[in-house]
This record gives structure tokens, sequence and C-alpha cells, in this order.
């Protein structure tokens, strides 16, 4: 070690340590603390609500990712099952027109529901009117700066740029902006993804096969070994094909309590997962408004839910009216009646209509 290095060390031992904070000693009585307090869910969601939708100088991103919303499609069968319950009923109600056929307007519609914002393009013909209705990926869909232009982003320097005013727009207002519209059930996102999380949690608890079930406890004394050889034989063989078979035992001086099986699985996280799992599943239901009935869903209690009739006609009324009455927008914006819907009516069960 050099001097200047021997001057340093001994300037730094013999400078005093810097004053400490104000720090409980001992024996000064007790002190009680809490730590983790709750953020409120505002201070961090109006930070992003100022930034909008991003310009990056040729077109507007979405204000939520839309490669999320399709990831999280299949986060929860509620969650898919109920979109495509829409879907299908609106499909099903829709009457083709020669510009619109049924298949482009159930991609149309499953787009609309799924990120809120559903696009179709107006393919013309030389004396500019319209020959065909295609339509464009929501997904990958993006607005120009003149909000009147439209981009297909397949992927990095993959664009493609339609003429202006052939691209109609369908989307769900937006409380923040209106630029791109936003589905209607967000609120329900975390409780799909709760959902999915339990289930794969779940799945991975039994495919790790590293939980001990029981344990086989035994006080009692067995008049030989043999006899202990025999029930761990038994034992060995209920696992297996033909598992959940029942084992009998023998013990003639036993006392009550000798033979015991203490479960090591904790049965409280099991009734948990039920629990996280019929609670997602109503907030769920509940963001996209579908009665448990018209899902196929079993009811808990003996009261049921319903009569499953009076469920899809309130349904019908509340719900996919106004839905019908949003893609009648394309009428407006086209000029002509392409877009019709049949009344939606039930059947008894000798097949006539209600």
């Amino acid at each position: 070690m050099s001097r200047k290095q021997h001057r340093r060390a001994a300037q730094h031992a013999e400078t005093p340590p810097a004053p400490l904070a104000d720090v409980p000693r001992a024996g000064g009585g007790m002190e009680a603390f809490s730590f983790g307090d709750p953020t409120p869910v505002l201070d961090h969601s109006e930070v992003l609500d100022c930034f909008e939708c991003w310009l990056n100088g040729k077109w507007y991103e979405p204000p939520v990712s839309l490669a999320g919303l399709a990831k999280s499609f299949h986060a929860s069968v509620h969650h898919s099952s109920a979109i495509y319950f829409k879907t299908n009923i609106l499909t099903s109600t829709f009457i083709p027109h020669k510009y619109l056929s049924r298949d482009t307007f159930k991609r149309f519609v499953l787009d609309f529901l799924t990120f809120g914002n559903g696009y179709l393009e107006k393919r013309a013909s030389l004396s500019r009117q319209p020959l065909q209705l295609k339509h464009s990926l929501a997904k990958y869909m993006r607005r120009g700066k003149d909000l009147d232009t439209y981009y297909f982003v397949a992927g990095w320097q993959q664009e493609y740029t339609f003429d202006k005013g052939s691209v109609f727009h369908l989307m769900d207002p937006d409380l923040n902006q209106e630029v791109y519209g936003v589905p209607q059930y967000l609120s329900a996102l975390q409780s799909a993804w709760l959902n999915e999380a339990a289930t794969l949690f779940r799945r991975k608890y039994y495919k790790n096969g590293s939980h001990a079930g029981f344990v086989f406890y035994m006080t009692d004394p067995a008049a030989n070994v043999k006899d202990v050889d025999n029930l761990r034989q038994a034992m060995r063989d209920s696992k297996g094909p033909g598992n959940f078979r029942n084992l009998f035992m023998y013990a003639p001086n036993g006392k009550k309590d000798g033979i015991q099986i203490l479960p090591v699985s904790d049965v409280a996280a099991k009734d948990e997962f039920f629990n996280i799992k019929g609670v997602t599943r109503d907030d769920v239901l509940a963001g996209h408004r579908v009665p448990p009935q018209l899902m196929g869903i079993m009811p808990n209690n003996t009261g049921g839910f319903g009569a499953i009739e009076p469920a899809a006609r309130v349904f019908a009324r509340n719900e996919l009216v106004p839905l019908q009455s949003q893609f009648m927008a394309l009428n407006d914006w086209l000029g002509i009646e392409v877009v019709k819907f049949e009344k939606y009516e039930l059947l008894t069960g000798e097949g006539n209509k209600q």
C-alpha cells in the first residue's frame, strides 16, 4: 500500500460517522407500526390517461394493448364464451347482403366485441359503386394522424395504407380519447386473469406430483410384521388404473385412534380454489352482462338461476338490441341499408315461435 493510500485510510478512520436518523432504542417502550398501506388505483391509472393515444409520427397507437387483449381472449372460459355467445346471436339474426356476407359480418362482430374496434374496407368499382365490404383485422389496424387515413401494420416496417374514405371504423367510445374504442369488459379482465392463474396453479400442482396426499398413522400393535407388510402392499396396489378402491383393515385389539389418516395437503386451499373460480366467473359474466343460465352454468344452490326463457328475452332486449343498433351505423356511413336483422325469437318445444 502506498503512502497516499495509508493517508486516505487514516483520514477515513478518523472521520466521525454520519448522524443516524431517530431510531427507537431498546427499552424505550413498545412501538406499533404498519407497512404496505393500500395504494389507490387512480394514482397510477390517471398517469396513463395523460398520455391518451401516442402519435408515432404517422399513426396513433391504441390506448390499450391489442395484443394483450387478443391473448386475454382465451384467459377464461367464461370470457371467450360470452363473446362467442353474443357473436353467434348477432350473426344468426343478421340478414346477409350482396355487399356484406354473413362470414364477413361475423368476423367484424368478433373484432368489435373483443377489441372495441371493428373495421370494414369498401372496395368500389370503376363507377364508384361499392362492390364488396371486406373485413380488416382490428388487431393490426392503426388510425393516421389526420384521423381519416388508416394503416394495416402487421409487423415492423410492414404497413399498408388504405385509401381515404375506404375504411369504416366502428368503435365503442372511450372516456379519455376519441381516436380508438375500448371494449366494455376492461373492468373484468383482472378477474379473468385471476381465474386463469388459479387454473394454471392447480394444474401445475397436480402435474408436479411432489405433494404428499396423507400420512397413514398406525399405533396399534400388529400380530406380526407380515400384517404390516400386507397393509403396505395393499396400499401400493391401490395406485394406477382402478384406484380409489376400498381398503379393509382388521385389528382385533385395536384402539379407537389406533389407525389415523392425517392429510398433508391444505384442504382450505382446495376450497379457496373453488371460491376464486366462482367469484371470478361471476365478475366476468357481470362484465359481459350475460345471464349464467344462457352460458350453460349449473347453479350451486337449490333455487337455481330462474327460468331460461325470460332471461333470454331480457338479454335480447337489453343487450342484443343495443348492439344491433350500433352496427346499423354502417348504413349511415355507406348510404345503403346493408345491415338488417331479423327479430330475435325463441322456439317452443313444438317448433313454434313465441
